[in-house]
């Protein structure tokens, strides 16, 4: 069996144990047996059950960008990219759960390097959404001198709450991703609409 396949195989099984049983509790002889392969082999390819949970989460993090980015289409309405992408990421993120628990949840509770392997995914999705936002209030604005610093945290707050949402509706079988989708659009549509339009919610001047 060439390698390549091989070692998908042993980062499927890895995945699953990983996302369903943590990193702690996951064991090398049980990924080794879902896998289909000898815990000797394992070590043999992946050297430790550290470089292990690494590769899954770098393997994880790549697939979850390319949904997000292949999901949205060039040339549509500002509003269609963004509920495209947030579609692609919420469906991905449905369809691997034990992905997106590696991601969401186990590289975030053991420390560095895992932490800053995510922080690595994180940096390019909300560089991606801040040009989605970016290019749409230029649009607005007509303005292509606009820069995309002054969106950047949208983009920042977009994407948390995209992650919060989706760990919630994971866990709340019954919320699809399109559900899940609409209801962040339905959240932040007519915030980034109004700012788009320049205007801007200010605290009264009230106590």
């Amino acid at each position: 069996m060439p390698r390549a396949v091989r070692e998908r195989q042993m980062l499927d099984a890895a995945v699953r144990s990983f996302g369903q049983q943590g990193y702690r509790a996951a064991s090398m002889d049980e990924i080794a047996e879902l896998a289909g392969v000898s815990k000797p082999l394992v070590y043999l390819y992946l050297n430790s059950k550290e470089e292990l949970f690494s590769a899954c989460i770098r393997r994880e993090a790549r697939s979850l960008v390319d949904a997000v980015q292949s999901g949205v289409r060039p040339g549509v309405a500002a509003d269609r990219q963004l509920w495209l992408g947030l579609r692609a990421f919420f469906e991905h993120t449905a369809q691997h759960p034990d992905g997106w628990s590696i991601l969401h949840h186990q590289a975030r509770m053991h420390g560095e390097p895992f932490a800053a392997e995510v922080c690595v995914l994180r940096e390019e999705i909300v560089k991606f959404v801040t040009g989605l936002i970016g290019e749409a209030a230029r649009e607005a604005h007509r303005d292509p001198a606009l820069p995309d610093g002054d969106v950047a945290g949208l983009a920042q707050a977009l994407v948390g709450a995209a992650e919060s949402l989706a760990g919630w509706a994971n866990e709340n079988p019954g919320v699809s991703a399109k559900e899940a989708a609409a209801t962040l659009m339905n959240f932040a549509w007519s915030g980034l609409d109004n700012l788009m339009q320049g205007v801007r919610w200010a605290p009264s001047p009230r106590p």
